[in-house]
């Protein structure tokens, strides 16, 4: 279930990032808010592309193992 996991996180991921944006293009919130918002926008950008570089390494892997549709486990990173 670990991969339902991490396309959850993703998807969730790229909401609040949406959101973040729509808040700073408002023009709503002071300089303090906007650069404690941008930050949280980098953080949220850093996780998605993670989520998408790993998702291509195991494409790649499905695809170099032509007709045989086996995965080989990631392993996983800790939070830091």
């Amino acid at each position: 279930m670990p991969r339902k996991k991490q396309a959850l996180d993703f998807e969730q991921s790229l909401q609040a990032l949406e959101k973040l944006v729509e808040q700073l293009e408002s023009g709503e919130l002071s300089l303090e808010e906007s650069l404690q918002t941008f930050e949280q926008g980098i953080k949220l950008t850093r996780q998605c592309q993670e989520a998408l570089k790993e998702a291509e390494q195991k494409v790649q892997l499905l695809v170099e193992k032509n007709d045989s549709l086996s995965t080989q486990p990631f392993a996983e990173e800790d939070d830091a």
